[in-house]
């Protein structure tokens, strides 16, 4: 095989894989009052207060870069994802409550072949916490990853969270993941390398669709 020929393969495979990320997730029928969208550079101002606002909520959770390195600027971060786009490894999408921003949902680490399988990653506004957001939120994203002739069409989306985070925890529970055990060391959190309890949904899970069943929960 020629340089050129593994070149080309390298970008059809790509091609292949490249993730068409909807303007929208939403499900009026189901008369759910959230919605996702990409994040996008104009987004910087309003996702910025939401987040700041929210770092003593948020910062016990966050996962950092074990090898410290260099801080990236807002729009340098959403270059990177529309790279994880077109690569096909993943996406970030904004909750939005009355055209608002409430939270994030991501959905990254994406395998493709025998696996079709990615995680799920989700934060919310504490002012907003208790309604039942990001269980609407994940449903939204796992019927859209799953069963949307125009998603990624995965098999299984994976939940880590650690074991003290009771919040998230329902979350999963509530959208009908299930607990598959404890990763040790799974990943970087305040300083340290730490254990995840790790939820899982398949598509088998829900064949009528997840956003529906909650919904009806």
């Amino acid at each position: 095989m020629t340089v050129f020929q593994a070149f080309r393969d390298m970008i059809c495979h790509a091609r292949a894989n490249a993730i068409a990320v909807p303007q929208f997730i939403q499900s009026r029928a189901l008369q759910v009052p959230i919605r996702l969208r990409p994040l996008t550079v104009e987004d910087g101002d309003e996702w910025s207060e939401v987040r700041w606002r929210n770092d003593a909520w948020l910062s016990p959770w966050e996962s950092g870069d074990p090898l410290h390195g260099q801080p990236m600027s807002f729009d340098t971060w959403i270059r990177r994802l529309r790279d994880n786009e077109r690569d096909g490894t993943g996406v970030v999408f904004v909750m939005e409550y009355r055209q608002r921003i409430v939270g994030q949902i991501s959905l990254g680490a994406i395998c493709y072949g025998a696996m079709r399988t990615g995680v799920v990653g989700y934060w919310v506004d504490e002012r907003y916490a208790g309604r039942g957001f990001t269980p609407m939120a994940v449903a939204l994203l796992a019927d859209w990853a799953m069963f949307n002739p125009d998603g990624p069409h995965l098999h299984r989306l994976e939940i880590a969270l650690l074991p003290e985070n009771v919040r998230s925890r329902r979350v999963a529970i509530k959208v009908g993941a299930r607990f598959e055990g404890v990763r040790r060391a799974y990943m970087y959190v305040n300083g340290r390398w730490r254990d995840h309890e790790t939820y899982a949904l398949t598509s088998e899970d829900a064949p009528n669709g997840f956003t529906a069943r909650v919904m009806a929960a």
